[in-house]
């Protein structure tokens, strides 16, 4: 059974923002709403396979929510309907001239609209679109590090952004470059990978780490769940769990699922 792909709907009307919920829902969308900037910013933190970006008073929140997503090293790539304001209403909550000349969105509708119109454009949107996952790999030996990116770069779906030769390089390049997972070794110089997890996981954790080890005795396995890490596989097994664990962990769930519970045994 596959995951229902998510969709953000921000709109300060709360009649339109049922309607679009409602008719997205009996499509089999998972639908979550904001009606203001804050709150959208909040809940991109759910990762939503599109952002329907609807109207927001007094004018230029709508704008202003658009730049920091462009912005964002994340959520840069989301796909992104705008619905405008009807054109008597843009001085109140729509776009002005200026900000329509540096709109970047993928489709761009006017109120009036019937959600059940946008049905068809979104799931245009959405098959066009291939969720890429970011994935930082650290490891000390440059060996390993090539294996497993050579086995990530065949996914369509993952884009190794960066790689860390120690646990502070991990830290480093997870806080600036906000990947989606971080696959680390246990044993690396100047910061161990476990230390590396725990501030990775304190300081970004939207990012999620898999650890990726030789050393897979049950007491590694404890101590990595206990600082914060989503996952746990053997060196030896890299090949058959790799990418399904990247998958996995990257959706907020433990790999394998019996990790979840390696505290309590």
């Amino acid at each position: 059974m596959t995951d229902k792909r998510k969709v953000l709907i921000v709109d300060d009307e709360p009649d339109f923002v049922e309607a679009f919920r409602v008719t997205l829902a009996g499509k089999a969308y998972e639908v979550v709403s904001a009606f203001s900037k804050a709150e959208a910013q909040e809940l991109m933190r759910l990762c939503p396979d599109l952002v329907v970006l609807g109207t927001l008073a007094p004018a230029g929140q709508a704008f202003t929510l658009h730049k920091w997503l462009k912005q964002h090293p994340r959520y840069k790539d989301t796909p992104l309907l705008v619905i405008d304001a009807k054109y008597e209403e843009r001085g109140v909550k729509g776009w002005r001239k200026f900000e329509g000349m540096q709109l970047e969105a993928d489709e761009y509708v006017t109120k009036p609209v019937e959600p059940a119109s946008l049905v068809l454009r979104i799931k245009s949107l959405l098959d066009e679109f291939i969720r890429r996952l970011k994935v930082l790999v650290a490891d000390d030996h440059t060996m390993v590090r090539e294996g497993i990116c050579a086995v990530l770069s065949l996914q369509k779906d993952i884009d190794v952004i960066a790689e860390a030769v120690n646990g502070r390089d991990a830290v480093e390049k997870a806080l600036r470059l906000l990947p989606n997972v971080a696959l680390m070794d246990i044993m690396m110089p100047e910061m161990s990978g476990l230390e590396a997890t725990k501030q990775i996981c304190h300081e970004c954790p939207e990012t999620k780490v898999l650890i990726l080890t030789q050393y897979d005795e049950k007491e590694n396995m404890l101590a990595a769940r206990s600082v914060g890490a989503y996952g746990f596989i053997a060196k030896r097994s890299a090949s058959d769990d790799l990418v399904k664990g990247v998958r996995t962990v990257s959706l907020g769930r433990y790999y394998p699922s019996s990790y979840a519970d390696i505290s309590a045994s």
